[in-house]
Formats: C-alpha cells, sequence, structure tokens
C-alpha cells in the first residue's frame, strides 16, 4: 500500500482450516466509544493511573525504567500547554526521530492541542525532508539529536519558525529545549495550563498529515481527523485484546501509521504497557528484558525469526525431531497452550518465554509462517489496511483467525470486492468512520480514491464462505498480456520464496521484442549464507544460476505458460527498501528492465 499495505494472505486454499476455538467466532471484546485522541488519553490515565504505560531506557544497554499513565498524562499536557503558550498549535508541527517516548508525547501534545503533526521518515535527508515540509506547509520541527545535522540543514534549505529539539537541555534562540518546555508547562499557573487542557476538540478536525512511504511512486499527504484514529483505535480492540497487565514491544518505525495506531495508541486505549525496542538486532534481548508479551511486526522480521529457529533446529540435529512436533501441535490444533509451551520450551526460552500474540502486517507473510508459529504456541494473526484508512481494513481475531486470510472486515468498516471476475476477485474497496479526509493540496488524486465515501484500495482481493478477507495483489502491480491474461507477480514470488536459495525476490514483465507480449522476469537476491552453508564453499553467480534453474523450472511445471517466469537475473545487494522493509517496486522495475539477463526456460 501506499503508507501500510498490510499482510496478505496469498493465494490460499479457500476451505484452509481455523487453527483457533469456534466458540470464539461472534465474541467481540467490551471496547468504549472515543471520538479524538485527547478523550482516548485522558480516559486511559483516569483508569489506568499508576498502571506503567511505558518502558523507556535511558541509555543504551540500561535497564528499563517504567512511566505511568499519570505521568504520561502530565507530561503530554505540560507540553501542550507549553506550546499553546508559544502559539505553535495554530499550524503545523513535524516530527521526526527514532522511536522513543518523547516521539509519542510530542505527537500527542499537538494534536489534543487542537494543533495538527506531519510525522516523517527518520531516514530522509535534508534535502527531501524540506521539500516535504514545504509541500505540507510546515514551520516547526521536533526533532531527535540524532537528527540534529538534518535538522539544521533543513532549516537552511528551507528556513524554519522554531526547532525543538528532544534532547537540548536549553533554549537558543529559535531553537527550543523540548525537556524545558515541558518544565515549563509544570510550572504554568492552573489557569494558564487550563487554556490547552479544555481546548475543544472538533472530532472531525485534520489531525495529521501522514507521508506514505512511496513503493509505487511519488508519496502523497495523507490527511487523517481525530475521527478516522479513533474509530481505528475501538474498532479494532473489538477483535484484539491487549489489556491487563501485557507489554508490547515497539519495534516499527513510529511515523509508520500501523506502529502508531495499531500498537501504541491501541495499548494506551487499553491500558497496555510498550516497551521501546533499541533496534532490529536487539528485538530478541529486548523481548527477553521488557518480558515482552505483544509484538507487531512486518514479515521480513518474522521470517527471519522463523529462519533463525529452523537454523537452530537443523545445527543440533533437530530438525526432524521439531517437524514431527510441528505437524502433531497443528493435527491436535494446538496454540499456547501448556503442553504447546512445554513441547517447545527451547524456542519460546529463545524469544523471551512471554510471548502469547504476535501480529503481522505491512506486507505479505507466508501463510505457513503463521501456522508454524501458531503450532509451536506463539499465535500469531494478520491483518490489512492502508494509510489512508489511520489504517486497518480487515484483521483476524486473536482467538479466531485464519493464517491465510488477513481477516474480518473490521467492525465499523463496510468492504465490498468491486468489478470481481469469474472467480471472484476484484478490487476491495471500503468505507467508514476510518477513511482519510483526503490527500493533503491533491484534490485529484483524492477523487481518484474517493468515490461517494468508498475509498478504493486499489489492491485485488476476494471473501471466502465465512466472510474472511484474501488479498491477491496490487492493482498497479498486474502484468497483462496480449490476450487479456492478468498475471499477479505477488503470486509467483510467494512460490520463488519457497526456494531456500533465494534470499529476496521481485517479478515484474518486460515486452518481447519480437512478439510484443509480457514475458514474466525475476530479479533476485540470492540466500548466500545459505548456499555457502549447503554447498561448502561461496559460489559464483554462474553456479547459482546452475542450482536455481531447476528450482524455478519445477515451479512453472505446475503453471499455466503464460504465467511461467522466462527470465531471471541475480542481484548482489538487497532491494531498496521503506523503512518497514518492503521493496520499493517502481524504483527496481526502472532498473530491472535495463538489466534483465538469463533464462529459466
Amino acid at each position: 500500500m501506499p503508507g501500510m499495505r498490510s499482510s496478505s494472505g496469498l493465494f490460499p486454499n479457500k476451505s484452509d482450516e481455523l487453527l483457533n476455538s469456534i466458540k470464539y467466532k461472534d465474541v467481540l471484546y467490551e471496547h468504549r466509544d472515543i471520538s479524538d485522541l485527547k478523550e482516548l488519553v485522558n480516559s486511559s490515565a483516569a483508569m489506568f493511573s499508576e498502571r506503567d504505560a511505558f518502558l523507556v531506557k535511558d541509555s543504551p544497554g540500561g535497564a528499563y525504567r517504567p512511566i505511568s499513565y499519570r505521568q504520561m498524562k502530565s507530561d503530554i499536557d505540560s507540553l501542550g500547554a507549553a506550546l499553546f503558550e508559544y502559539g505553535l498549535l495554530d499550524g503545523k508541527i513535524a516530527l521526526i526521530g527514532e522511536n522513543r517516548y518523547e516521539w509519542v508525547i510530542s505527537y500527542l501534545a499537538v494534536t489534543n492541542g487542537g494543533g495538527v503533526i506531519v510525522p516523517f521518515d527518520r531516514e530522509l535527508g535534508a534535502e527531501d525532508l524540506s521539500a516535504f515540509m514545504k509541500r505540507a506547509d510546515v514551520r516547526t520541527i521536533i526533532y531527535s539529536s540524532k537528527l540534529e545535522s538534518v535538522a539544521t540543514e533543513t532549516d537552511r534549505l528551507f528556513p524554519l519558525d522554531r526547532l525543538i529539539s528532544m534532547d537540548a537541555r536549553e533554549h537558543a534562540g529559535r531553537r527550543l529545549s523540548l525537556p524545558k518546555l515541558i518544565a515549563q508547562g509544570e510550572q504554568m499557573p492552573a489557569v494558564e495550563r487550563r487554556a490547552y487542557i479544555d481546548a475543544p476538540i472538533d472530532p472531525d478536525a485534520l489531525c495529521a498529515v501522514l507521508f506514505t512511504s512511496g513503493t509505487t511512486g511519488l508519496p502523497k499527504g495523507v490527511m487523517l481527523s481525530h475521527r478516522n484514529i479513533a474509530a481505528n483505535v475501538f474498532n479494532m480492540s473489538k477483535y484484539v485484546n491487549v489489556s491487563g497487565l501485557n507489554t508490547g514491544l515497539s519495534v516499527l518505525p513510529m511515523h509508520h501509521t500501523y506502529e502508531m495506531t495499531c500498537h501504541i495508541m491501541t495499548a494506551i486505549y487499553q491500558g497496555c504497557r510498550v516497551a521501546i525496542c533499541e533496534g532490529l538486532k536487539y528485538i530478541v534481548k529486548n523481548m527477553a528484558e521488557a518480558k515482552a508479551s505483544v509484538m507487531l511486526g512486518v514479515p521480513l522480521i518474522f521470517e527471519s525469526m522463523h529462519k533463525k529457529v529452523w537454523r537452530n533446529a537443523e545445527s543440533k540435529g533437530k530438525a526432524k525431531k521439531m517437524r514431527r512436533a510441528i505437524a502433531f501441535s497443528k493435527m491436535v490444533g494446538g496454540q499456547n497452550t501448556k503442553a504447546v509451551k512445554r513441547l517447545f520450551k527451547e524456542v519460546h526460552r529463545a524469544l523471551g518465554g512471554n510471548i502469547l500474540l504476535l501480529i503481522s502486517g505491512g506486507a505479505a507473510i507466508d501463510p505457513f509462517v503463521v501456522e508454524d508459529f501458531n503450532a509451536m504456541g506463539f499465535p500469531m494473526i494478520q491483518g490489512y489496511g492502508m494509510t489512508e484508512n489511520a489504517p486497518i481494513i480487515a484483521v483476524n481475531k486473536d482467538r479466531y483467525s485464519k493464517p491465510a486470510s488477513v481477516g474480518l472486515p473490521m467492525p465499523g468498516t463496510e468492504v465490498r470486492i468491486a468489478d470481481e471476475d469469474e472467480s471472484g476477485i476484484g478490487e476491495i474497496i471500503c468505507r467508514g468512520d476510518s477513511v482519510m479526509l483526503g490527500y493533503y493540496d491533491d484534490p485529484e488524486e483524492t477523487a481518484r480514491v474517493l468515490t461517494d465515501g468508498w475509498l478504493h484500495t486499489g489492491d485485488f482481493g476476494y471473501f471466502d464462505d465465512e466472510g474472511f478477507l484474501y488479498v491477491t495483489g496490487r492493482k498497479k502491480n498486474i502484468i497483462v498480456t496480449k490476450n487479456g491474461k492478468n498475471i499477479s507477480p505477488e503470486e509467483l514470488e510467494y512460490y520463488l520464496y519457497k526456494i531456500p536459495y533465494i534470499s529476496e525476490v521481485m517479478v515484474w514483465g518486460a515486452t518481447d521484442e519480437r512478439s510484443g507480449d509480457a514475458v514474466i522476469c525475476a530479479d533476485i537476491f540470492p540466500n548466500f549464507e545459505y548456499i555457502e552453508d549447503t554447498r561448502g564453499r561461496r559460489l559464483d553467480p554462474s553456479e547459482i544460476k546452475r542450482i536455481l534453474k531447476p528450482e524455478i523450472d519445477r515451479i512453472n511445471e505446475r503453471l499455466p505458460n503464460y504465467k511461467r517466469i522466462k527470465r531471471f537475473a541475480l542481484r548482489d545487494s538487497e532491494f531498496e527498501k521503506t523503512t518497514v522493509k518492503k521493496i520499493k517496486r517502481h524504483a527496481v522495475v526502472h532498473g530491472a528492465h535495463k538489466s534483465a539477463r538469463g533464462s529459466a526456460e
């Protein structure tokens, strides 16, 4: 998706059996309606005052320190009151930095005072950042000290009114200190603080502009209201429960709506605590330290974890035993039972020993990875959405799910299949309170995707007999042959990912110079580590092609001729990706058309 193109259960058997108990089919968790983000924070702070809201580290590698819901609300109100006093909430405020507590309270302090937050990818350079800020007419930025040089260069390219550092201890001219703003807000007279705390919120007013990740073209500014986000949070909470004393590990970038809405805001709404992860390479370590029981991630993270589990089993000579155990667990429908956890105790110990729920989104995930995690006692579900719907459109219930499906339409969201073909596949469209206000300063693009309240997602999919949604591919990616056959590259990528010699792959269509018809090509980044482990040495490209060709031939034998992969090329580096680890398809295809070579036939 632009923004959050959530997980796609690719081409499953429509008769997939449920892993979860049928008795939860019609169960909805209790919830409270909220209309805006201020009501979300205030109601949770009242309900969970002394409960831990966040676990943070004051220094890399240090111990986690708790921050209560009461303290969180105080920090939001204090920062908001100071920003209000400076007159900064009358305009938009940009936000950029690594995942941290200050990022969350900055976001909520701005929105809960009637301001508009514009979060940015922390990997943006100053040139792109200044261009985006100019597009959105943003004159104030809150930033992490790790991005001091980016903020300074952005200010040079596009002069700002205020630069607010999350780490500076003192103000200096146009440059303000976030810690000092909080301290100033705390010391303000009660009557002055009330001006911010009592500021009315229009639920339907713009509160956030989110630039999409741009995997298929120029990023667009998605405009979301308080109601858009609040409705997504409480409706999703009817299907997925992370309340109580659960701890979620925040791994994905907070500028992305998947992490911010589905994890951070949903955790605050339900009274869950959030531990800030120190980085992708520290996931397992931080899982154990924080006793994390919930984690949202993208398929790349979970598939990497899955591969490491199997690699570890193989290195210890236990792979055969584990395969039998997983087969048995699947047969008896085991999930997070004590018996199953005992059976896979080494795997549970390796992942911190406390995981109760894994949630995948952001891209397509192999359903067998979901099935394996479930069978090993790690309940895992996936969902589907996009930034334009704040983001969730469909999600599996945490106790009633199908591994290959992206779930049921979220309560409060109507989902239909438009222009379906003879097999029931068509474009997924939806409407409801979470559908965006539109694209910032782009009425033509807004009119293209919004029709009579219906959001046209640009994704193809279908429903099964129980109403579970399956996503089959991206409309823009479809390869069309001269005789009108449609080919989804995601389907072919799914098959290719089954080849252990392949680490990453992207399928695209070239035009044959002689016939003028579409030719299916694959750009492949080999799994060099696996190849070296299994072959005993590092192979050159020609040798890797020789071992890949029969593997691809076997896939082609199962496919109709028009879908067969005719050419494949190797690459020596990973694909360029967004910060949520989705391949930037449009950039790859542009380069691949120039470099494709070799043949699988």
